[in-house]
This record gives structure tokens, C-alpha cells and sequence, in this order.
């Protein structure tokens, strides 16, 4: 609602828009995987099932599912490793460029671009097939699976509680930036879509519909990926907690062996990579267009004398995303995929959160807030999400920022620890969001007039006129029937 009419012209409003923009550079490099295992799918066979392929190395290299517990490597891991990635050593040597992952991410940007460049209308009539499509393919790779010899083990070890992993702090911040990034919080995406939407638009309705269909399609996805994994550790004769594993390898390692065993694999393997394109463009064009809108609301008549048309900006900031993605494909890009996303996806995006909800729940403050919701819909919101504004969620997001803080540890991707300058360089990647903070800070003290402490009151003052926010808010954007659509995508 602030940055329909004011825009965020400093401090956390330009860290949130450059977060959101450092996120789809490599985020997009996801898509380009996608694109790669689902072009390798229209085959006779499936080529992450032999040992007898070129990019193999056959002395530790398993046909089967070896499990975690041993030294040697499935096929699907050499083909993620050796023919995807060709990966190197390390970050040291990043080799040459992927060729074939080069064309793919070009291939990704294209569509993100197709999808976006005609404005928030174009997007939301896409999502309408992006965001219902993976459904489908949800509930009926469930339906399978649940068919499969070993699928019960496997949802049983989803359903299961460890209790003793609610005592690590670790797994409670793991869980909050799962749910920041699934639900967009902190990267803009939301504030951005939601600008487009009827001063009148039930804001509260919206709020609750996003998060119960983003838990729920969290829970959804659980149940298909873990009935999979217990049919694997049956075939196997392995545990479930053997096979089980997080970030890219379970997606991009262990589901497409999972689909190579399958009945009618032929069918299942393009439909589940495509499913993954379309839920990663959902997110994609969600961060993409907080950027673009940034720059059409605050340099919109410049731009538009230099550009001419509205989809060429569009098309600049795709350009500039693509090229800023370049180093993720090549030979050693995992290595700096992996960088980016520890150092921007967990330790900026907590940060940034923090100084959200304090300058809108405290500095903005739950009166204003109220107003502005009565304004909208007719009444005030009530004492629960009241409570939560004023004290429920600065606490919990600061408790959250501080655990991630006391139990930081380097990043590292597998056994591989990157070197003190791979470490540096990821800290200086965390400060390009959040630095924008301290530099909106000191510029709104200086810009202020009397004592320290008189700059310091006036600059924790919200200055906004309610009244004039009314008409503006309405007059700012176009109404759309699409936006409503296109946020609710972002799950």
C-alpha cells in the first residue's frame, strides 16, 4: 500500500526491490536446469538410467540408488554433476561456459520476457494456466504414487514428527526462509502485484487465501515427493532416511530416478519438469516485475523519452538479469549458484524482513495501518491481526534474525568449503540489498533539520498524509482483474 503512492525511493524500499532483482538472476538458472532435463526426456530411454554413457565414471557409478551411506554415485547423480553441470573442483576454476545450459537460460528468459512485457494484464492471463496447471500434475502423480509398493513408508517418514529437531534453531530458520521465499516475503513481489489491485480489493481475504493455499500446496508436494522416495527405498531395500535429501539434488537427483522406475516413464518425466518450469515462472515473473515496476514508477516519463515504448524497459532489465546470470552456467556455476543463494535467499532476505516490519508495524505504525484498512474495506481489521502488527510478528521475525545470526555457518555445497574470498565475496553480496538501509537512514538525517536526536524523531515520523493517500491510491494504477490472480500465483 506505501509504495503505490510513494514508491521505494530509500532505504528498505530500494533493498527490497534490488533482493528481488539479485534473487531472479539466479533463480532463472533453475529454469534453465528444467529446460535441460525436459528436452532430455523425449527418448527412447531416459539418459540419467545407464552407467554406460560418456559422462559417466563407471568405477563408482551405481545403476541403481545407492543411498547416502556409501561412496558410490547413482546415474542420475553423474548425470546431474557430469553432464548438466560438468562441474569443477571448486569455485577456483570455473571452466568454460555450459554451451547447451547457455542456450537454455537464454530459452528461460525469453519466455519470462514473452509472459511480462505487455504489463501485469499479460502476466496474470498467464498465470491462470502457470499457477493451475501444477495441480493437475500434483494430484495425479499422487494418485500414482500412492499405488506404488513402499509409498506408505515413505508419507509415514513425511507425517512423522522428530520431535527433538524442534529444539535446533537451525530447523526453525531453515522453515522461515522457506516460507519467505515460497510466499515472496521481504522480496516486494507481493507489495508490487498488489499496487495493481482496487483500493477497495479485500486485502485481509487475499493475505489468508495466499497462505492457506501456499501451506497447503507445500503439504500437497510433500505427500507426492515422499511417496515417491519410499516407493525408491523399497525397490532399493534402503531406508527412507537414506535416500531422503535437500536443496537441488532432490529435485534435479533423486525424482528423476524415481521417474526412470516408474510405469509409463515416457509419460510422467516431461510432465513433471514442465510442472517445475511452470511453478518457477510463476515466481519468476513475481520478482522480475518488481523490478520493472520499480523503475516505471520512479523514472517512468525519462525512461519513456529514452526508450519509447514501455516493453523495452521490460526487455532492458530481462538483458541486464540474463547477463548478470551468465556465470551460474558455466563448468564451476553450482559452486557460485550456491554462494548467491546462501548469502541472499537466508542471511539478507531474514535481515531485510526485520527492517520491513519495523518501519511499516512500528514507524508507520498499527493505527495508520488500521485506518488504512478501514479506509479500504469498510471496518477495522481485527485484535488478531492487530496483535500480530504490533508485537507477534516484529518479535517472531526478530527472534528469527537473531538465531540465524548466532548459528551462522560458511556455506558450503556438499563436502566442499568455499575459500575466504568466495566468503567475502558472498558478505558483499548480502550488503548490496541491505546496505541500501543505513544509506536511506543517514540520508534522511541529513536531509532533516535541528539536533541529532530532533533528525533522528522526525526521521522515525511517518510523514503520510492519510487523506491524500485516498484519492492517489485509487488515481495510481489502472484497476485489473488479473492482479488478484497473479499474487495469489506467487505461492
Amino acid at each position: 500500500m506505501l509504495c503505490a503512492k510513494h514508491g521505494p525511493k530509500a532505504g528498505v524500499g530500494v533493498a527490497t526491490v534490488v533482493i528481488a532483482f539479485v534473487y531472479s538472476t539466479y533463480y532463472n538458472v533453475l529454469m534453465s536446469w528444467a529446460l535441460f532435463y525436459l528436452f532430455n526426456t523425449f527418448g527412447a530411454s531416459l539418459p540419467w538410467t545407464s552407467c554406460n554413457n560418456t559422462w559417466n565414471v563407471v568405477a563408482n557409478c551405481s545403476n541403481g540408488f545407492p543411498g547416502n551411506a556409501t561412496h558410490l554415485q547413482s546415474a542420475s547423480q553423474q548425470f546431474f554433476d557430469h553432464r548438466l553441470l560438468q562441474k569443477t573442483s571448486g569455485i577456483e576454476e570455473l571452466g568454460g561456459l555450459r554451451w547447451e545450459l547457455f542456450g537454455c537460460l537464454i530459452l528461460s528468459w525469453i519466455i519470462v520476457y514473452l509472459c511480462i512485457f505487455k504489463g501485469v494484464k499479460s502476466t496474470g492471463k498467464v498465470v491462470y494456466f502457470t499457477a493451475v496447471f501444477p495441480y493437475f500434475i500434483l494430484f495425479a502423480l499422487l494418485i500414482n504414487n500412492a499405488q506404488l509398493p513402499g509409498a506408505k513408508d515413505g508419507i509415514l517418514y513425511f507425517v512423522t514428527p522428530v520431535w527433538s529437531k524442534l529444539f535446533e534453531v537451525k530447523v526453525w530458520v531453515n522453515a522461515a526462509a522457506q516460507v519467505f521465499n515460497s510466499i515472496g516475503i521481504a522480496f516486494g513481489s507481493m507489495i508490487s502485484m498488489a499496487s495493481y489491485n482496487k483500493f477497495n480489493n479485500n486485502i485481509l481475504r487475499d493475505a489468508l487465501i495466499v497462505v492457506c493455499t501456499n501451506s497447503f500446496t507445500s503439504i500437497l508436494a510433500g505427500f507426492v515427493i515422499f511417496s515417491a522416495i519410499g516407493y525408491m527405498a523399497h525397490t532399493h531395500n534402503l531406508p527412507v532416511d537414506n535416500i531422503a535429501t535437500d536443496g537441488p539434488g532432490l529435485v534435479f537427483v533423486v525424482y528423476p530416478e524415481v521417474l526412470s522406475t516408474m510405469p509409463v516413464f515416457q509419460l510422467w518425466s516431461p510432465l513433471f519438469f514442465f510442472m517445475l518450469l511452470c511453478l518457477g515462472l510463476d515466481s519468476q515473473f513475481a520478482t522480475v516485475e518488481v523490478g520493472v515496476t520499480f523503475i516505471k514508477d520512479e523514472f517512468g516519463p525519462k525512461l519513456l523519452h529514452l526508450f519509447k515504448r514501455e516493453e523495452l524497459v521490460t526487455l532492458a532489465v530481462c538483458v541486464v538479469g540474463f547477463i548478470l546470470g551468465i556465470p551460474h552456467v558455466t563448468k564451476g556455476g553450482i559452486y557460485v549458484f550456491q554462494l548467491m543463494d546462501h548469502y541472499t535467499a537466508v542471511v539478507s532476505l531474514v535481515f531485510l524482513a526485520f527492517f520491513e516490519v519495523v518501519a511499516v508495524c512500528w514507524i508507520f505504525g498499527v493505527p495508520k495501518i488500521s485506518l488504512m484498512v478501514k479506509r479500504m474495506l469498510g471496518k477495522n481489521p481485527n485484535i488478531y491481526f492487530r496483535v500480530c502488527w504490533l508485537l507477534v510478528c516484529p518479535l517472531l521475525v526478530l527472534c528469527i534474525l537473531t538465531s540465524s545470526v548466532a548459528q551462522y555457518t560458511p556455506v558450503r555445497y556438499g563436502k566442499y568449503s568455499y575459500p575466504v574470498w568466495a566468503e567475502c565475496v558472498g558478505w558483499c553480496i548480502s550488503l548490496v540489498s541491505i546496505v541500501w538501509i543505513p544509506i536511506g537512514a543517514i540520508q534522511e538525517m541529513r536531509n532533516n533539520k535541528g539536533s541529532i536526536l530532533q533528525r533522528l524523531k522526525t526521521a522515525m515520523t511517518s510523514t503520510i498524509d492519510l487523506d491524500a493517500d485516498d484519492y492517489l491510491l485509487e488515481k495510481q494504477k489502472p484497476d485489473n482483474p488479473d492482479a488478484e490472480t497473479l499474487c495469489n500465483s506467487k505461492v
